[in-house]
């Protein structure tokens, strides 16, 4: 059931033309904040419906999309693949921003959570 408690970052919402931004994340880079912005919004535009984006309470970072009842409009095939596409394209910051949520609010250990890079030796 832990599923069901997430905390939003941010979302888009097509129907009310509306971007959320969650202000216990403040803290977060305003380049970062920009990004957010720029990648809700053009979902919602291409796909329709509203897209969220969460942290479970472990940490993961979440982006969900969802449509209101009867849109016929919203773009269900188009949205988990979009989703796949901006995890690729923005995997570093998706990464870090996951980090920031474990050490901020999970209060976790950095160096636990970051990978070393064990080539260095070499």
């Amino acid at each position: 059931m832990a599923e069901k408690y997430r905390i939003v970052l941010c979302g888009a919402n097509a129907y009310d033309k509306k971007y959320y931004y969650n202000k216990k994340f403040s803290k977060v880079p305003e380049s970062i904040q920009e990004q957010l912005h720029i990648i809700s919004v053009l979902f919602t535009e291409e796909i329709g419906g509203i897209f969220t984006v969460s942290f479970t309470p472990y940490g993961e970072l979440v982006m969900e999309s969802t449509r209101e009842e009867g849109d016929l409009l919203y773009d269900e095939i188009g949205a988990p693949l979009m989703i796949k596409e901006i995890r690729k394209q923005k995997r570093e910051m998706l990464e870090a921003l996951e980090i920031y949520f474990k050490v901020t609010y999970l209060h976790q250990n950095p160096a636990d959570l970051l990978d070393t890079d064990e080539d260095f030796d070499q």
